[in-house]
């Protein structure tokens, strides 16, 4: 069995999906993308698939070597996005191949059921309260917020209590037997996130995630001495080596995204890597289908996993949504807020490529947002 073939889909709502298909016409799905920077992943995917057609596909740790590390210049998003699509692509094959789930290649499953989380937003306060009841409603038991929109260096008085009061708003819908993680998506300097994890700690948050902006990792040792609150963070860090200095500052959860740090690979080690440390896994996944797949198939067969990220509804969402380019949408029915173990092939979901070819004929150029302060100087986003 050789790879024969290696393309690429650009599809909304802002996605990027890479089909391995081999000689003997096993197919593997991957989705390998860097929000807001899809067609530069896909040129990087275009690179790499000159070494993969011919090779076997079996291969895959000797692959995700090559790929990674065969350039001489290695790491940053790019290139570890279009590593992880191609190795979650490599991953599925095998299982296809072999008639078996990835988590039985992983070693066999851990566990039964995943717990997910539904996003919930919070930039604004309007509806809050709301759509925590609604995703209650839908079954789920943990839901995910921001802090705040665009966020000053140093909060007056009113914006660390408004952050406080979304907080509590989604405590107060919650009860005390479910539970909310808050990001701060880097918004935050450390200063400001220490004094808001002091307000925030009694409402219990589950994690607080990205305290600090990702290079500010030297950061977070202060700010895990000063609160109580578990802290998250990794969406934007790419391997075994980024996670390491985080770890050792002693967050409490590692969030490697499938479809950023390598693939199913390279998160395994990394979820490893945690384990020593203490630390559990919540695999970041804001992303389509054949990502949150991945994530599923790596918390199956992952002792120190703890709750795992899905786009259903999400804002970002708005052309297509998570069960759009599937065939069979039962993967992804959650019951009481988990996912249930399936025993299919591969990452145990089957593409509609009717669908996602139809979709990449229009594409999409979807963007961040560019925030500024009311100075007019760069905001975090």
């Amino acid at each position: 069995m050789k790879i024969a073939r290696v393309e690429t889909f650009l599809v909304p709502p802002r996605w990027l999906f890479c089909r391995i298909e081999t000689d003997d016409g096993v197919v593997g799905w991957g989705e390998p993308v860097v929000e807001g920077r899809a067609e530069v992943v896909r040129s990087a995917v275009e690179v790499l698939a000159e070494y993969l057609v011919g090779q076997d596909p079996l291969r895959i740790q000797d692959h995700w070597q090559v790929l990674s590390k065969g350039g001489f210049y290695r790491g940053g998003p790019v290139l570890s996005s279009a590593v992880a699509g191609i190795d979650q692509a490599l991953w599925d094959i095998a299982g296809r191949a072999l008639g078996v789930p990835v988590h039985t290649l992983l070693g066999g499953p851990v566990r039964d059921t995943v717990r997910v989380y539904a996003w919930v937003g919070g930039d604004e306060p309007e509806g809050l309260k709301e759509a925590v009841t609604a995703q209650m409603e839908a079954g789920f038991t943990a839901v995910k917020m921001n802090a705040a929109g665009r966020t000053p260096p140093i909060g007056s008085p009113a914006e660390t209590a408004a952050v406080v009061e979304r907080v509590a708003a989604a405590r107060e819908a919650l009860g005390p037997h479910h539970d909310v993680a808050v990001d701060f998506h880097g918004r935050f300097s450390a200063a400001n996130a220490r004094r808001v994890l002091h307000e925030i700690a009694p409402l219990h948050p589950l994690f607080v995630e990205e305290p600090v902006l990702p290079e500010q990792a030297h950061l977070l040792p202060g700010l895990v001495a000063a609160s109580s609150v578990p802290l998250a963070t990794g969406e934007r860090l790419y391997g075994r080596a980024d996670f390491l200095p985080a770890l050792t500052a002693g967050i409490a959860v590692a969030q490697p995204d499938l479809s950023h740090a390598g693939g199913i690979s390279e998160v395994t080690r990394i979820a490893s890597l945690a384990e020593t440390f203490g630390a559990h896994l919540a695999p970041h996944c804001p992303l389509g289908p054949i990502a949150l797949a991945a994530s599923l198939q790596v918390a199956f067969a992952t002792p120190n996993f703890l709750i795992q990220e899905q786009s259903r509804g999400i804002h970002y969402n708005k052309d297509a949504d998570l069960l759009s380019y599937l065939v069979d949408t039962e993967p992804f029915r959650f019951v009481d807020g988990q996912a249930h173990r399936t025993t299919l092939p591969g990452l145990g979901v089957a593409v509609d490529e009717d669908a996602v070819r139809a979709a990449d004929r229009s594409g999409h150029a979807w963007r961040n947002p560019v925030w500024r302060h009311a100075d007019g100087s760069f905001a975090e986003w």
